[in-house]
């Protein structure tokens, strides 16, 4: 999961489709001003023609992402007349939209016929080179290594031969066989070096970054595994399976998989969750610096020996350690002491169940201070941490960042921390102070396994609204 650069690919393929756009129309007014014999009654202005071409280019990407020119498998190499094809259809479709909203608008943006005919030639000439380029250059740092994920190839299937016979004879198709767990009858004899007996060997030595399972045992083990450490995880279906919805199918080589992920958060919804992450971070840290100014001011003053902003080590996403900010609410002899560690050095070790069993909480906690419970309350303190969302160590929204002590005794961590940790989230939400260890668990687990863009705009509606009423906060 970790090196899957799928997105900053496409991201790169449509940065040069707008080059190969741009560049089409250019020298497609350029020949005909200045290379075409034939006389032309109208006043030469190429810059703002390619200007007005150049707010146009939205109209082209929407075409070419209509016709799946920018979707995984479109790379395959089977799909290349296909690709073309699309490329040929978009560039006409692409033309034809911007002479029709030439024809409606106020502007004369084809002074002549040809040039529209000159671009649409070039247009398709433009775009198949910058993807043969793309293709050319993506294939030559796979053969150098660069950029491929290591393959770790798993069952007693025909599949598995198909399978470990393509990775193995083409370099260029991302993936760099490290390891077998099958019997030798299922894969080809010069591979016996890349056998593994088990697969909790093939995943502690061979350190794969995907898993492809050819057959259906012990499918839910090697998923869980999968999840655990964080790695993608194919199933390559029989033929029934093949209509079904469980995952994202994709091609390797010839065959067909199905990529099952740990949580719809994944692929372009985590880009897509981030754009929105760094939007509504910024606005809300630029609305919250009088805020910040004023609450870090009364903490200092209250103590000018020590700081009014604190970092502790927590976990987020695939097990990263990371510093999360706050204003400092608890008396500095007790910062950075675990709650069983602080209640036993201030002499009162009774203080411990009753803490856990309140989920987490005591209404009068003696470790803070008289400031610190005023902004506690008024979630005040969790402010600087719209600094982690700008930097991408959280999200706005997520389950609760785990401190690293928590790992032991936290059931599903695997599973929470496929994801970013969040700033609020649906446990916070759902009433922390009313609700368990157990339960905030459980709507951490069920907000991975069911995100949505639209749950997180709900939760931070919910989030003002608790914040107003000084719900959930403690």
């Amino acid at each position: 999961m970790k090196k899957d650069s799928t997105f900053l690919s496409r991201v790169l393929l449509v940065l040069g489709d707008i080059l190969a756009i741009v560049f089409s129309f250019f020298f497609a007014y350029y020949f005909r001003t200045h290379l075409d014999s034939r006389p032309y009654f109208f006043e030469s202005n190429i810059l703002g023609f390619i200007l007005e071409i150049v707010l146009l280019i939205p109209v082209w990407v929407l075409v070419l992402a209509s016709l799946g020119l920018y979707s995984k498998n479109i790379f395959a190499r089977q799909s290349r007349s296909k690709e073309i094809t699309r490329l040929l259809v978009a560039s006409i479709v692409g033309v034809m939209s911007i002479i029709s909203l030439d024809f409606f608008g106020s502007s004369d943006l084809f002074p002549v016929r040809t040039v529209a005919l000159y671009s649409l030639i070039l247009c398709f000439f433009f775009l198949v080179l910058n993807r043969s380029i793309f293709r050319l250059v993506r294939d030559l740092r796979f053969r150098h290594g660069h950029g491929t994920l290591r393959a770790v190839v798993i069952g007693n299937n025909k599949n598995t031969d198909y399978l470990t016979d393509y990775i193995s004879s083409t370099p260029e198709s991302g993936y760099q066989l490290v390891g077998i767990v099958a019997s030798r009858k299922y894969f080809p004899k010069d591979l016996l070096d890349k056998q593994y007996s088990s697969v909790k060997d093939a995943l502690r030595y061979a350190k794969p970054d995907v898993i492809f399972q050819t057959d259906e045992r012990q499918t839910e083990y090697v998923y869980q595994q999968s999840v655990n450490r964080h790695i993608i995880y194919y199933f390559v279906p029989s033929e029934s399976a093949l209509s079904s919805q469980l995952g994202e199918l994709e091609l390797v080589g010839n065959t067909p998989t199905l990529r099952v992920n740990a949580t719809p958060l994944s692929g372009n919804s985590r880009y897509l969750k981030r754009f929105f992450d760094v939007l509504l971070g910024v606005i809300m840290f630029i609305f919250a610096l009088i805020p910040m100014f004023l609450v870090w001011l009364v903490v200092k003053l209250s103590d000018f020996r020590h700081p009014a902003i604190y970092s502790e080590e927590r976990l987020s996403q695939y097990n990263r350690k990371f510093k999360i900010y706050k204003f400092r609410s608890m008396k500095p002899k007790f910062s950075g002491l675990s709650p069983e560690e602080a209640f036993k050095k201030m002499g009162h070790p009774e203080l411990i169940k009753k803490y856990r069993k309140n989920g987490d909480y005591l209404p009068n906690d003696p470790r803070i201070t008289r400031i610190g419970h005023f902004i506690r309350k008024t979630s005040l303190d969790e402010l600087p941490q719209l600094w982690n969302v700008i930097r991408g160590d959280i999200s706005l929204v997520g389950p609760r960042a785990l401190v690293p002590g928590e790992l032991k005794t936290y059931g599903d961590r695997s599973l929470l921390l496929t994801v970013k940790s969040g700033l609020t989230g649906l446990a916070q939400v759902s009433g922390r102070r009313d609700i368990s260890f157990e339960e905030r668990r459980s709507l951490d687990i069920y907000y991975v396994k069911n995100w949505s863009l639209g749950l997180d705009f709900q939760i931070l509606l919910r989030t003002v609204k608790a914040v107003f009423k000084h719900e959930g906060a403690k």
